[in-house]
């Protein structure tokens, strides 16, 4: 499938978004998170693609969630995603991964099997909210993204290190919200996006991210769920960690206008589950 879509999935109904999230988060609604405010991605982050099942018409393959190739074989998304996709009866090896900046129904898939964190929970603490596809070919032409050390975060925070720290989202989910001519709704137009946030606070899971366009700022909407907040502004040639993701796209407010609330990678129950798929740096 090709060109925009507008309200024509599980993505955009409310409905649906609460029942494949429930995650009870206070004052933010989860998301199956284009990114808004954004640019076209085009190639600037190959290792970005997206998670692919046929889900909403049997046959007919549609994007679901948005994550990143971090070794050749291993793609990372959000847990909430495949949890959903296994929820309404998809086997675990009915899913496919794009790397295409435009996902069409014509486009390279690469087949693979889901496997969700089996600590996935609902706990706004650490909900665990990671999976990955194993692809059944590895992948060669794609570099992968690199993963943090352990606590990378914490040590940047005690040294100031995040202040003012930009983070850049990346995903295939829905435009921001269109207003005018109707009632207020999202178009997603399947197309790699990518914008840049700026930090707003450090919980032991999480990171809050500023993506408020009011002050400059892009980040994630519905559709951007698993895919990565890479550390630094791509936009910056004198990044210190270039290509590495640092935390996934999980939640955020209902009208992604505001906050992109993304969960860490660097942290001990993170690489508990990821070490089981790839070697992970200390």
């Amino acid at each position: 499938m090709s060109g925009a879509k507008e309200e024509t999935s599980m993505r955009c109904s409310p409905a649906a978004v609460l029942v494949l999230l429930a995650l009870s988060l206070p004052a933010v609604w989860s998301q199956t998170k284009t990114i808004t405010f954004g640019q076209p991605d085009g190639e600037r982050h190959p290792n970005v693609g997206a998670l692919v099942a046929e889900y909403i018409v049997p046959g007919q393959k549609d994007v679901i969630c948005s994550g990143t190739l971090i070794g050749p074989g291993v793609f990372l998304t959000a847990a909430h995603c495949t949890a959903y996709l296994q929820s309404i009866g998809i086997a675990a090896s009915q899913v496919w991964v794009t790397f295409d900046a435009q996902f069409r129904d014509s486009g390279t898939f690469h087949k693979g099997t889901m496997h969700t964190n089996p600590a996935y929970n609902w706990r706004q603490a650490d909900p665990g909210d990671l999976a990955v596809v194993v692809l059944d070919t590895p992948i060669v032409d794609i570099a992968p993204a690199s993963l943090p050390p352990v606590g990378l975060l914490d040590q940047l925070a005690v040294k100031n290190g995040l202040k003012d720290q930009p983070f850049t989202a990346v995903g295939y989910g829905a435009s921001e919200l269109r207003i005018g001519g109707g009632p207020p709704s999202y178009t997603y137009p399947d197309t790699r996006k990518y914008g840049v946030e700026k930090f707003n606070a450090l919980n032991a899971a999480w990171i809050h991210l500023s993506q408020n366009p009011a002050t400059g700022n892009s980040g994630a909407c519905y559709g951007d769920s698993g895919g990565p907040n890479f550390l630094g502004n791509l936009q910056n040639e004198d990044l210190d960690h270039p290509g590495m993701v640092v935390a996934i796209t999980v939640t955020g407010d209902a009208m992604c206008r505001a906050t992109n609330v993304v969960y860490r990678l660097d942290t001990p129950s993170a690489r508990a589950f990821l070490e089981g798929y790839l070697a992970t740096p200390d």
